[in-house]
């Protein structure tokens, strides 16, 4: 279950993503002041339409007419191209800034442990990379422009209605002041829709990445009429949650409408005594009225752009949890980068306990590892092995005792270094969508092509794409399209390619049925030579190929096979000679 998003003010949601801007400030600020001008272009094209009202249609002069007309047709070109330059400058800031923020959130995401992932719904964090990000930008970068340029505009049109006439301005200046109750009053109201809206729209995208994720499970079990229901009943309720935000929505405009209509009116009125008394135009009324419109509309923008500051800030919330959610493990200030180990490991005394759970995991574990010694581990499910490979990765640090690499304590030195020499071969393989040597590079961030292949002929059998026999091919969504016996090898060569000093096997056969496994082992062999390993295992014909083997059992590592270890010797697995593939 995700936490509940914390509070924040505007102000503090700003100051908090305000410094991803910093690459792009000057272009917001040109893209703002390009902006600015195009609202005094506005003011000029008001002035000449008075002009025109006063000095041709009211004299009936044609000659009159074309000057100013001509200034306001090409007022009218400059402002375009102004409106022009500002929007792109400001929409390309904004896109720098969301591709900034976004890869700042997703690489404070890498930081943390996997634990966290699973103990948030994927769809919900999903949610918030996407459309939470984009309201963060709405907010901070073009909704600041937009912020600027009509307070700008404000000035402009208000100091214009000041020139025309200060009595009329300052009877339409009365009609800010209910702008602004409106709005508080609207704004506060679509605050609270808008918090259930993006935790709403969380849960649907987790039902939906759950469903599309587990799609084999729902059919075998024929639950698709039930994960409809599930869909059915959040979508309700964002469903209530978006038609209330929509009626409030509905409701400001027209209010708006009648508040900046009833001022318009009484303007006019005034304007028509005005002129009756003599001391205004024809055209100085019908220029105030025009000005009126402009001035108007970037009010309302500002109303406006209140109501979206307060719908952005709960995307700025659920952001700004994420980039607060601590890593429990980070490198120590005095932690050293280890160059490639030699793989002696020693757990001393190691005890563990998961957070929330009843009883240790580990309890004062210890074991000793050489360089090109094969250990293995076995025990019952749950009593605690595939703690082991997570503390060896220092996805946790245990509560007591010390994990030593080469004689440096794991916390001692830096994580990428640790994980640099400690590669982990897992029960499941977790593979992206993409070619087959994309799946061998992730084992190291500067293997070449070559390096794949060279990598790929050593662990034989060959792995070739059964459909196109090539590396340049789709796989599919987590590779589902190879089998789980072709999976496992790719993640033995991807342990091959990063050629670690220390291997961890994370029940590497569990899911494979004994030719595959018979088929496996000899390409893992070859992996373990010279390696130091830790095999995790339940399998005897992996246990048959180990130089030790210790059970876990009620937390603590004792000498010996465990009991339930299923499975027997496979034929040429036993004998004193040992195992052959060795």
């Amino acid at each position: 279950m995700d936490s509940v998003t914390p509070v924040l003010s505007s102000r503090a949601v700003f100051r908090r993503f305000w410094p991803l801007t910093r690459k792009d400030r000057r272009w917001l600020t040109v893209g703002a002041v390009l902006l600015i001008a195009a609202a005094a272009c506005d003011s000029v094209a008001v002035s000449m339409f008075s002009t025109i009202v006063d000095g041709a249609l009211k004299a009936g002069d044609l000659s009159a007419f074309w000057l100013p007309a001509g200034i306001w047709a090409g007022v009218a070109v400059l402002s375009g191209g102004l409106v022009f330059g500002g929007q792109y400058l400001t929409a390309r800031s904004g896109e720098r800034f969301l591709l900034r923020l976004r890869t700042k959130v997703f690489g404070h995401l890498q930081k943390l442990t996997p634990d966290f992932f699973q103990r948030r719904r994927l769809g919900d964090l999903l949610a918030r990379l996407t459309d939470d990000i984009d309201t963060v930008e709405r907010f901070v970068s073009s909704g600041l422009v937009q912020i600027v340029t009509a307070l700008f505009s404000v000035v402009f049109f208000a100091g214009y209605a000041l020139y025309l006439n200060w009595e009329l301005a300052l009877a339409a200046f009365l009609v800010a002041p209910v702008f602004a109750v409106i709005t508080r009053r609207f704004a506060r109201r679509v605050n609270d829709r808008s918090r259930e809206q993006r935790a709403q729209n969380g849960d649907i995208t987790a039902i939906l990445e759950e469903n599309l994720a587990n799609v084999a499970v729902v059919q075998a079990y024929n639950r698709q009429e039930t994960e409809e229901k599930r869909l059915l009943t959040a979508g309700k309720r964002m469903l209530d949650t978006n038609l209330s935000i929509a009626r409030l929505g509905a409701w400001y405009a027209p209010i708006v409408h009648i508040a900046e209509t009833t001022c318009v009116l009484g303007v006019v009125a005034l304007g028509t005594w005005e002129v009756a008394a003599g001391r205004l135009s024809i055209g100085g009324v019908l220029g105030f009225a025009a000005i009126l419109t402009y001035l108007y509309g970037p009010l309302q923008q500002l109303g406006q752009l209140r109501v979206m500051i307060s719908a952005a800030t709960t995307g700025s919330e659920r952001i700004v949890e994420l980039l607060d959610a601590e890593p429990p493990l980070a490198d120590a200030p005095d932690a050293v980068s280890l160059g490639r180990a030699k793989g002696n490991l020693s757990l001393r005394a190691v005890s563990f306990t998961y957070p929330e759970a009843m009883r240790p995991a580990l309890v004062q574990c210890t074991v000793d590892a050489r360089p090109g010694e094969i250990v293995a581990i076995t025990g019952a499910s749950g009593a605690g092995k595939s703690t082991i490979a997570k503390l060896l990765l220092r996805f946790h640090d245990p509560d007591a005792g010390t994990i030593r690499l080469d004689g440096v304590d794991l916390r001692g030195m830096t994580l990428e270094s640790l994980r640099r020499n400690v590669a982990l071969v897992q029960q499941e393989t977790l593979m992206f969508t993409r070619h087959d040597p994309g799946q061998h590079q992730t084992g190291s961030a500067t293997a070449t092509d070559r390096d794949v292949r060279s990598g790929d002929r050593r662990r034989r059998p060959r792995l070739r794409h059964r459909a196109a026999g090539r590396y340049d091919t789709v796989i599919g969504q987590h590779g589902h399209g190879l089998s789980g016996g072709q999976r496992q090898r790719i993640a033995i060569a991807r342990a091959m390619v990063a050629n670690a000093p220390v291997l961890v096997l994370d029940e590497p056969t569990a899911s494979l049925d004994g030719e595959a496994v018979d088929r496996l082992i000899g390409p893992l062999c070859r992996l373990t030579a010279g390696r130091t390993t830790v095999l995790i295992t339940h399998d005897a014909r992996l246990t048959a190929i180990a130089d030790r083997v210790l059970t876990v059992a009620d937390g603590r590592l004792v000498e010996g096979r465990s009991d339930d270890t299923p499975g027997g010797a496979p034929v040429g697995l036993t004998g004193a000679s040992g195992p052959p593939w060795r």
